[in-house]
């Protein structure tokens, strides 16, 4: 592949911006269009639901039409090309050291923000709150528990990955180590359906971030990600 064919597939930031913030507003619409017209689902069923429909297959979709338009064929290609081979062993022991930092920023800094967005959170309405599965039939709330141990702890985690740490980012690399860190802060921000923990998602993923642009395999942010994202469910489902 020729430098020229490299430059001519860098993303410029308003393609950048419009590829993150374009799916997250479409689901985040959805979602709060169908909690305000029904009941009968909580609310972080809902959200899961609308993230299943079309946060997740759009993503995807960008990939494999990258790919197509990149590679001659739809693929993963696009997100995995930049990628370089790394030991089981050490996938997994790199990406439980990201989770035991991310455990001590849980603890330091999740609290510290969440003084501090308090006044912010008081504004949402109440028909927007993931906690209410109490005032819910136990059987939607073991089917909510069980599909957001699912599509939170594995399927979203797996595709923001092979979407955010290897698509996009490998798509601007002119921006060279700053490339992690923007990609980071985007994919923070990109959360507008829980836009009160920008720091502590920002201090726990940069490292990721790093590690995967570092040693160019996205499966090192990828079992941090879904370590991460298991831990909470299981204590959301505790509490």
């Amino acid at each position: 592949m020729t430098m020229q064919s490299v430059r001519s597939q860098e993303t410029r930031l308003p393609s950048l911006l419009l590829l993150i913030f374009l799916p997250a507003f479409i689901t985040t619409l959805a979602y709060a269009v169908l909690v305000g017209v029904q009941q009968t689902l909580p609310p972080l069923l809902v959200f899961y639901l609308c993230a299943t429909l079309l946060l997740f297959p759009m993503e995807l979709g960008i990939i494999l039409f990258a790919s197509k338009k990149e590679y001659g064929k739809a693929s993963l290609r696009s997100a995995l090309s930049e990628q370089k081979p790394l030991q089981w062993w050490k996938i997994l022991l790199f990406g439980s050291l990201l989770f035991g930092f991310a455990g001590l920023m849980s603890i330091t800094v999740a609290p510290w923000e969440a003084r501090l967005v308090t006044p912010l959170q008081n504004l949402i309405p109440d028909r927007f709150d993931w906690n209410s599965l109490d005032r819910y039939p136990r059987s939607m709330v073991i089917i909510t528990s069980v599909y957001y141990f699912l599509f939170n702890g594995f399927v979203g985690p797996i595709v923001e990955e092979l979407y955010f740490r290897g698509y996009l980012t490998s798509h601007v690399k002119r921006f060279g180590k700053a490339a992690a860190l923007i990609v980071t802060i985007l994919f923070s921000l990109y959360h507008l359906w829980a836009p009160f923990a920008n720091i502590f998602r920002i201090a726990v993923f940069l490292p990721a971030a790093y590690a995967a642009w570092k040693l160019k395999n996205i499966y090192v942010s990828m079992v941090c990600h879904c370590l991460c994202n298991i831990f909470s469910v299981i204590i959301f489902i505790a509490a």
